[in-house]
């Protein structure tokens, strides 16, 4: 099996993409083939080098590589010139200045059949269509489908000025690549009975196509960004992990069982088939990602997070927070709301200070908690802060939400962080009193 991943170099590396990269990278390491990288840079204006290295990079981070060296749709002009040449030599094309009027016109006039031109020896490249008979695709998702070739209008393959169009130049670069199943979006499925007649106008025969269902947000629109993520770059900027990011993708359309979620990457590349793949389309919810990667964090040794986390935030001297935070966070971003205060001094959240700071009863328990602490012994370990804290919500008949908020907005700044007596315990004997103190001072 040889497979290939054409992806044009206009942007970020949108999630679909990456999806039809995962499904053809598992079916070449599940079965021993190989998978070809093109970049179809054609496009000059927009295919700039920024743009090819965010496709490497974000492949790079999914962990997706491929075999032999990268190649380049604009490097082989000259052989798509070549095979335009031998079909306007063979009759097999010719050139017509018809344009989209002529042929809306031409179909008026012939009840709907597809264009029909005559060979004008100037004007863009056409492939010359059968009237008779159909083209038949057959789709290992789709299954069979025929397209009467009387319905389908002579095929521009080129502009006047010679330059081959996507249609051709993707058939040739296959070809000659030696792909044997080309797996892509089901938006490229109308197009798949317009390459089949260049390969069979070749004389070359066409790979087995594999056309994947589409991605759509929760509300059953196209995948954009108003559903959130919508690259690669989005979900390793939101602090999701590749294992997770890998698994999910792999679940968007496809299925091993109804009762399996959680996939390692080898048993992915071991049970993936194309024949599994539905051809309804997907639906990416990030919420079931978030759910999804809450599980990886959590499974993650304290050392792996804690490494994953100092390159996402950029700090040092993370482990002893990531220890008293794994079990909150679903995705590496949410880290920093509920840990940066233990670095950089409590936030600024004005609403939570009106409400936990400001108040004269907020104020005596907190002041309540500090005499208590002040006497604790070391070591401050979660044990004994929590043993003296519910203490002083015994000995005030206070209950415990009024004193340990309070204390965690002067800790803080703000009213979500880990355990209250993980954190005391953390921040340590001086830290703590000299942050209580100051809140009261305040």
């Amino acid at each position: 099996m040889r497979v290939r991943f054409p992806p044009s170099p206009t942007g970020a590396l949108h999630i679909g993409n990456a999806r039809t990269a995962l499904y053809n990278w598992l079916l070449a390491r599940g079965s021993g083939g190989q998978l070809v990288l093109r970049i179809e840079d054609t496009d000059r204006e927009r295919s700039t080098p920024e743009n090819v290295e965010l496709i490497f990079d974000s492949l790079a981070w999914l962990g997706i590589d491929w075999d032999g060296d990268v190649t380049y749709q604009s490097a082989n002009a000259g052989r798509h010139a070549e095979v335009v040449a031998q079909l306007l030599e063979s009759g097999q094309a010719y050139r017509s200045t018809a344009g989209p009027e002529q042929v809306k016109a031409f179909k008026e006039a012939n009840g709907n059949r597809g264009f029909r031109g005559e060979d004008e020896g100037e004007g863009a490249v056409r492939l010359r269509m059968p009237d008779e008979g159909a083209t038949v695709v057959r789709d290992i998702i789709r299954g069979e489908s025929a397209f009467e070739n009387v319905l389908q209008d002579d095929l521009v393959i080129a502009r006047a000025d010679g330059t081959p169009i996507y249609h051709l130049a993707v058939v040739v670069d296959d070809h000659d690549a030696g792909i044997t199943h080309v797996v892509r979006g089901a938006d490229h499925y109308s197009n798949t009975p317009k390459h089949m007649r260049i390969y069979a106008a070749m004389g070359a025969e066409p790979p087995t196509y594999a056309h994947l269902p589409l991605l759509h947000g929760p509300d059953g629109k196209k995948l954009s960004k108003r559903h959130g993520a919508a690259s690669v770059q989005d979900l390793r900027n939101s602090g999701y992990l590749r294992e997770a990011v890998i698994n999910y993708l792999a679940l968007l359309g496809w299925g091993y069982d109804e009762k399996t979620t959680f996939f390692t990457i080898p048993e992915l590349q071991e049970l993936f088939s194309l024949e599994r793949v539905s051809k309804n389309p997907a639906v990416f919810d990030e919420q079931k990602l978030r759910w999804i990667n809450g599980r990886y964090v959590r499974e993650l040794s304290n050392v792996d997070l804690t490494a994953r986390l100092e390159e996402f935030t950029g700090r040092t001297g993370l482990g002893p927070a990531v220890a008293i935070t794994q079990e909150k966070i679903s995705t590496l971003e949410e880290f920093w709301p509920l840990a940066g205060s233990f670095f950089d001094g409590p936030f600024d959240d004005p609403k939570a200070r009106e409400k936990f700071l400001e108040p004269r009863e907020s104020r005596e328990a907190l002041a309540d908690a500090q005499a208590a602490l002040a006497e604790l012994p070391e070591p401050w370990t979660p044990e004994n802060v929590e043993e003296v804290l519910r203490g002083v919500s015994e000995r005030t008949q206070r209950k415990a939400k009024a004193i340990f908020q309070p204390l965690r907005v002067a800790l803080t700044g703000t009213t979500v962080s880990p355990g209250i007596f993980e954190t005391v315990a953390l921040l340590g004997r001086d830290e703590t009193l000299a942050r209580v103190g100051h809140a009261l001072e305040a």
